[in-house]
């Protein structure tokens, strides 16, 4: 049986000196599409650690794709009474 790894992923940590880059990245397969992912070790106002993430499609290459901002709303009707 061959592994199924939809709707899964895994993160690295990413050994950089750069204090902008993601402390972790990886790849993750939604619904059959592969991304890329990173996150951030962020600190609340409250002082609580989080991690904030951004999800990325790749290219066919396996390199991000820059992601437009309105994408996913050319479909929306632009006649709408408001």
């Amino acid at each position: 049986m061959e592994y199924d790894n939809t709707n899964s992923g895994a993160m690295f940590k990413n050994e950089t000196d750069n204090d902008k880059a993601p402390a972790y990245k990886g790849k993750l397969n939604v619904d059959g599409t592969e991304m890329q992912i990173a996150a951030w070790i962020r600190t609340s106002k409250a002082g609580v650690k989080f991690m904030s993430l951004k999800v990325q499609p790749l290219n066919p290459n396996g390199s991000a794709k820059p992601v437009a901002k309105s994408a996913g709303f050319a479909d929306l009707d632009d006649n709408l009474p408001f």
